[in-house]
C-alpha cells in the first residue's frame, strides 16, 4: 500500500528511530533521493501519493538504514561545503566537523597562486572545497587507494573544479621534489581498540582510513615529520585529529621545530584541527 509523502516520512522516522539519532531527517533524505526533488517539495505537496515503485524503493532503503547502513552509502552521495559528492564504501564519508579544517585553511595568509596538497583525499572533499573557493590555488589531492583516487577524480570532473589534480600516492611517495605553501590532511587517527569502531556509520567505512598505530598517532607523526621536506618557507600544515589528541599533536609540532602552533575546536566545541607553520 502506497503512502502520502507525509505518511511515508512519519512511518520511516518511526521505523528508523532505534537505529538513528536523526530518524526523521534520514527518512526525508532517502525519500527525496527517490523522488529527485528539493526538500521544499515535502512541505509543498505532503498529500502526494508515492507510486508503487517509489514505495517499494523507499521501504527497501529504510530497511537498509535500519540495518545500520549509512544514508550516504544508500543514496551514493553526501553534501560537503555545499558540494554534492559521490561516496562509496572505499573511503570515509565526509563529515561536518571536517569543514573546520577547510575554514582554517581559507583563513590563512598564503600566496594568491598557492600550491596546496591534500593528503589522503578520499572523496576529494577537502581539496574540492578549497578549489571551489580559491580558483587561483593549484591543488594536488593524493590517496594511496586506487578506488579512492578514481572516486575523487569523478567528483572533480563532475563538479568541474579544474584547479584540483588527483593522483595516487602513499602520503608523499609520488611527490618527489615538490613543495607546497599549504598541506592539509584528515589522516587515520583512531586507536585499534576504540569502542566507536563498532558503532554507527564507521562500521561501514574502511578501517585503513580510520585506524592508526601508536594510539592513533602513527600517521600524524609521519606527516608532521615528512612535511618539513615538502613545505615552502612559512608554509602551513593543518591536521584533523581526535578530540583528545590536541595536546599530543601540538607537542609533535613543537618537537619538529614548527612555529605558530594552535589547535581549533569543531562545531561540538572539541579539539579537532591543529595547525602550524614551517619557519
Amino acid at each position: 500500500m502506497s503512502h502520502t509523502l507525509e505518511q511515508a516520512i512519519a512511518v520511516g522516522a518511526t521505523k528508523l528511530a532505534p537505529t538513528s539519532d536523526s530518524a526523521k531527517l534520514d527518512a526525508q533524505v532517502l525519500l527525496l533521493h527517490i523522488l529527485q526533488k528539493p526538500r521544499s517539495y515535502l512541505f509543498t505537496w505532503p498529500d502526494n501519493l508515492l507510486s508503487s515503485d517509489e514505495q517499494r524503493q523507499y521501504d527497501e532503503f529504510c530497511e537498509r538504514r535500519l540495518n545500520g547502513e549509512p544514508v550516504a552509502h544508500i543514496i551514493g552521495q553526501r553534501e560537503f561545503w555545499s558540494l554534492a559528492l559521490e561516496v562509496n564504501a572505499t573511503t570515509l564519508i565526509p563529515r561536518p566537523d571536517t569543514e573546520t579544517l577547510v575554514e582554517q585553511a581559507l583563513a590563512l595568509t598564503v600566496p594568491e597562486q598557492a600550491k596546496v596538497l591534500d593528503l589522503g583525499t578520499g572523496t576529494g572533499a577537502i581539496a574540492l572545497a578549497l578549489g571551489s573557493e580559491m580558483p587561483t590555488w593549484q591543488i594536488t589531492a593524493v590517496d594511496k587507494v586506487a578506488d579512492a583516487v578514481a572516486l575523487a577524480t569523478r567528483n572533480q570532473q563532475r563538479l568541474a573544479i579544474d584547479n584540483v589534480q588527483v593522483k595516487q600516492s602513499n602520503w608523499f611517495s609520488a611527490l618527489k621534489n615538490e613543495q607546497f605553501n599549504l598541506i592539509v590532511t584528515n589522516p587515520p587517527y583512531i586507536e585499534h581498540d576504540d569502542k566507536h569502531l563498532k558503532e554507527g556509520d564507521v562500521r561501514f567505512e574502511p578501517l585503513s582510513a580510520l585506524v592508526a598505530d601508536e594510539a592513533g598517532m602513527a600517521d600524524i607523526k609521519q606527516i608532521i615529520t615528512q612535511s618539513r621536506d615538502y613545505l615552502l618557507p612559512s608554509g602551513y600544515l593543518l591536521i584533523e585529529h581526535g578530540f583528545e589528541q590536541g595536546e599530543a599533536v601540538r607537542h609533535l609540532f613543537k618537537q619538529m621545530a614548527y612555529i605558530n602552533i594552535k589547535t581549533v575546536k569543531d562545531l561540538g566545541n572539541n579539539d579537532r584541527v591543529t595547525l602550524a607553520q614551517w619557519p
